[in-house]
This record gives structure tokens, sequence and C-alpha cells, in this order.
């Protein structure tokens, strides 16, 4: 057998046997300021982790978990999106109804833009060189110009957007949660063009998106449902674990994460753009519903705390114990 044929065959046995092992809990950062959480970001061009938390956003170094600094006056913010061309990040303030301009250097805030409202998932679209917000309470998203920070589109959805995604060539699919579809914009004209019912699927909130076989995954109502870009057909249905909020994809590995509230992750292998299966599931804790992936550690990332315990049938949110907020880290064992 040739050298470079050999080569190339361990290569490959090398990531198979990569990508089928198990992850496990790495590490636990710990955060002693109080408030709720939503959506937790790292930026690729840093070792920075941003966490969404009350008013405010704690970013930590991914790796130790240190501090290194705080965006104050953010209040009910849910997410955080980068330009590192231009050294600007942007948060999505819920309660306020504006998303929050900080520079990427020193964290300092450098303007405030109105949005619609209820802003909640925020990224930015690298095609279109726009800033998006999905604006829960009026049911629309808000098109942002990161060149100027003014606000250059409205685009109503029809229902209540929880995350988008983009495929980097002109579209931009979104989880609508109250309608039970995806919604398909063409972002270079700020319309919408496709309304898909993701059925059976039910109250989709996480979404992520393989560009390569062009399938978006969202994360439902105990299952993974996922569709066909192209068209919007489903393609496939997968059982998750209960209150799933996050949906993530690395991919190098082809593995699609959903981070379940009940306290774990369901791990999902892309082993085709047809074929999905259910590998691992990963015991966190109750509460981890929301989920940020490292891809170049391959790192998996899910804030939580600790709660009060309740009386039995007792359905009501359980109270978070003060002073326990933290983050979940899992990596390859």
């Amino acid at each position: 057998m040739k050298k470079s044929i050999f080569l190339a065959l361990f290569t490959i046995c090398v990531l198979n046997i990569f990508a089928q092992s198990k992850y496990a809990q790495i590490n636990v950062f710990h955060i002693a300021s109080p408030g709720g959480w939503d959506y937790i970001t790292i930026n690729p061009a840093s070792n920075k982790l941003y966490m969404s938390h009350g008013t405010q956003v704690n970013i930590l170094d991914k790796i130790t978990g240190d501090s290194l600094g705080v965006i104050s006056n953010t209040i009910g913010v849910h997410g955080i999106a980068f330009i590192n061309e231009t050294k600007k990040g942007y948060t999505s303030n819920g309660r306020m109804n504006d998303v929050t301009v900080f520079n990427l250097s020193n964290n300092e805030v450098i303007s405030r833009i109105a949005t619609g409202e209820n802003p909640d998932a925020i990224f930015y679209d690298e095609f279109s060189k726009k800033i998006i917000t999905c604006n829960g309470r009026s049911k629309d998203l808000t098109v942002i110009d990161p060149a100027t920070d003014k606000v250059v589109a409205t685009i109503p959805v029809g229902g209540k957007p929880e995350t988008a995604v983009s495929n980097n060539a002109g579209h931009v699919y979104v989880n609508v949660e109250d309608k039970n579809e995806i919604v398909d914009i063409d972002i270079t004209k700020n319309i919408v063009v496709a309304h898909w019912s993701i059925m059976p699927g039910e109250t989709p909130t996480g979404l992520a998106i393989d560009n390569v076989t062009h399938r978006l995954f969202a994360g439902c109502e105990k299952q993974l449902i996922v569709i066909d870009a192209s068209n919007g057909k489903v393609v496939d249905k997968l059982p998750i674990g209960d209150g799933c909020d996050g949906v993530a994809f690395d991919n190098k590995l082809k593995f699609i994460f959903t981070s379940n509230g009940e306290g774990t992750v369901t791990v999902i292998k892309e082993n085709s753009a047809n074929d999905f299966k259910v590998i691992e599931t990963l015991m966190t804790k109750r509460g981890a519903r929301t989920i940020g992936n490292d891809e170049s550690t391959h790192n998996i990332y899910m804030p939580t705390a600790d709660f009060e315990k309740q009386e039995p049938g007792d359905k009501s949110r359980p109270k978070m114990i003060p002073g326990t907020f933290q983050i979940l880290v899992f990596g390859k064992k």
C-alpha cells in the first residue's frame, strides 16, 4: 500500500474514532451574581465566552472560567453577537426593546439601537453583513446595518420568532415557536418567501444548520426535527430530552446537540444528509436548557443553577438558590 493512501486511511480512522467518543463534564464555572439567563455564546476569534445573565453580560475565559469583564445595563438580555472585523459586539435586551453595541476590545458601550418588542435571539449574517434580532412580542425581525448601526428593515414573520440561522447564501431561516413552522426569508430583499410546517414538531425553540448538507435542525417538544433547507420538507425526527431550548451543531464532528431543561443533552450524529442517529445522552443538571459550542475545542457549555426543593406535584417554576449560577463545561473524554 502506498504511504499516502495509508496515511489517508489512518487519518479517516482516527477521525471516526474521535467522532464516536463520548463526552463528559470537564469543568464548571461559578458566577455569584443574581438573575436569570438565556443564550451563551463563544467568540471564535478569542478565548472569550459571553453569558447573558439577567441585567448584564458576564464575560469569561472559556478555558479557565476567569472573569474578563461585565457589560452592564442590558436588562432582560437574551443573546450576544460579534463582528470581529470591526471589533464590535451586540446584545439583545428583551426588557428594554433595544440592542447594546459594545467594543470587543474594552467592553465599553458604544451606542444603543431601538428594535421591535422583546428582542430575543440575535446573530450576525455574514452574507448580508447585517445584525438580525428575533422580536418575540412584536412578531418580527429587526435588521441592523452595522456600518451605521441603524435599523434598515423590519420583517414580520406572522408569529413568535425564537432563533434564526443563515445559509450564507442569501436566506435566513427562523423558528416560529407558536406556529410550529420555519419561515424562509430572502435577506437580500428583506421579505418572507415561505412558511414551512415542521409538524409533528411542536413549539420549536433552538435551531441550527448544516450548510454542507443543507439541513436545518429544530429543537421541539421531545424531538429534533430535521428539515431540508432547500424546500422545507421534513427529512427525519429523532427523540430528545424534555425542555429543549437550544440546539448546536459541530461542523467538523457532524454532531447535533440539544440542551434539554430536564437535565440532559442529546447527542445526534449526522452520518449523511438523510441518515441521523442518537448516539449518546449526557446527564447535565436541571435548568441547563441553552447551549454554546466551541468548534475549536469541541467543548459545549450549558448555563444553569441550583434550585429550591419542590413539593411532589408542584409544577410551578422552581426558585433559583441565590449565588448558585453556573456554567457546565463538557468535552471529550
